[in-house]
């Protein structure tokens, strides 16, 4: 997919039907475009959307950008980040949302999706991504859905909350209870946020669930909290989406 800097790998799911369908766009966690991603984009799209998952670290080669094992544990996760963070603290949001006017630009052209306003997921780092293409592309965008996104409402100026007023879009948070990243003082915070900005907005702290509890290939992944987060994504979608 063609950006104003380069060429994006990405993946795209829609139902069989090859007919228009609402447009969901995922923004992945760190560990990107991999193997479970694609199957919950594929997953996502037996629901009815058409579901486009980019590279978000193509500026740095085809995903994924770092040698990933199939399985994901404690093991390697040090290392993984040692490589990763670099190409993170890399993209800011001024490049994620230069990034997303493109990928708003497909979605909406693609005889695949009806081309109205579309879905956001965002997953741990995806969440800030979501949350500053919302605010940027406001009428792009109808709804948010976010889980175990970390660190929402810091002191730097670039801190999601700071936008959360520019949001039209109805927003769905789901919180990790035990990750450092997200303590209960910046979920306060961010509420305030969005409580005072008259966004529609739900958010919620799934009891017990580490970061990551959607993430299929890692040993932080929460059965239970994933089918929840399921239930909670198809639910806003399917209710705003259509």
């Amino acid at each position: 997919m063609a950006t104003a800097d380069g060429e994006a790998d990405s993946f795209l799911a829609h139902p069989d039907d090859n007919a228009p369908h609402p447009a969901v766009l995922v923004y992945s966690d760190a560990f990107g475009l991999r193997p479970a991603v694609r199957r919950d984009a594929e997953r996502l799209a037996g629901h009815g959307f058409t579901v486009l998952v980019p590279n978000l670290l193509y500026r740095n080669g085809s995903a994924p950008v770092v040698d990933l094992p199939e399985f994901i544990g404690a093991d390697r996760r040090g290392e993984i980040f040692g490589a990763l963070r670099p190409l993170l603290t890399a993209l800011t949001p001024e490049l994620v949302v230069a990034d997303a006017a493109a990928y708003l630009s497909w979605l909406a052209d693609s005889p695949l999706t009806t081309g109205n306003p579309v879905g956001l997921a965002g997953y741990c780092m995806g969440v800030r991504h979501a949350l500053h293409t919302a605010a940027a592309h406001p009428d792009r965008v109808a709804a948010v859905a976010g889980f175990h996104g970390s660190r929402l409402a810091t002191e730097d100026p670039h801190s999601p909350h700071n936008v959360v007023d520019r949001i039209t879009a109805e927003v769905y948070l789901a919180h990790a209870d035990a990750d450092p990243g997200l303590p209960p003082e910046q979920i306060e915070q961010l509420d305030a946020a969005f409580t005072a900005a008259g966004t529609t907005f739900r958010t919620e702290v799934y009891p017990g669930a580490d970061h990551g509890f959607t993430q299929s290939d890692t040993d932080v992944h929460d059965a239970g909290a994933d089918a929840r987060h399921w239930t909670e994504l198809t639910g806003l979608f399917t209710r705003v989406l259509r």
